[in-house]
């Protein structure tokens, strides 16, 4: 699954900090997750489908490792974005 422009779009509109921002954490961050969703659903219907869960995996590594740098660079931004995403319980 692939995001449509429209989508990719919308989602770093949301999360950007600056006008032309389309690399900051919070935006790739953001992507990702969105990514991870739709993948948790479709392991619902596929549940034998291995290789894409090994994508999961990483992308949820990297996912991690970028939360961690965003908390470590400005814990303010870092605890809008989990509140904004509904990460952390």
């Amino acid at each position: 699954m692939t995001l449509s422009k429209e989508e990719k779009t919308k989602i770093i509109k949301e999360n950007k900090i600056k006008p032309s921002d389309t690399g900051s954490p919070e935006v790739q961050i953001a992507l990702i997750t969105n990514r991870i969703n739709y993948l948790a659903e479709h392991f619902s219907t596929h549940k034998k489908d291995h290789h894409s869960r090994t994508g999961l995996l990483k992308m949820v590594g990297r996912r991690k490792r970028l939360l961690e740098y965003l908390k470590k660079q400005d814990p303010s931004r870092y605890e809008n974005l989990i509140k904004k995403l509904k990460l952390r319980k």
